[in-house]
């Protein structure tokens, strides 16, 4: 399952990575430069160009709403 958002500040990366780690499969973003982090980890994804739309990728849709919800909160 893949969904693209926007990432607009610190919060909303703060908050897919908590939601990220209460998922059991692993959770991915993907930047538009190619670069893949691990949504668990915040080291990671404090390396993403989040000037453009990220893309969120997991196996689990309940998963992958739950992280997407955290953006929107």
């Amino acid at each position: 399952m893949v969904k693209q958002v926007k990432v607009s500040n610190f919060t909303e990366v703060k908050g897919i990575v908590s939601a990220a780690a209460k998922c059991y499969n692993a959770v991915g973003v993907h930047d538009m430069k190619g670069s893949i982090a691990d949504a668990k980890s915040i080291l990671g994804m404090m390396s993403l160009d989040y000037s453009h739309p990220v893309k969120i990728v997991c196996e689990d849709e309940c998963d992958l709403r739950r992280v997407v919800s955290a953006i929107k909160q």
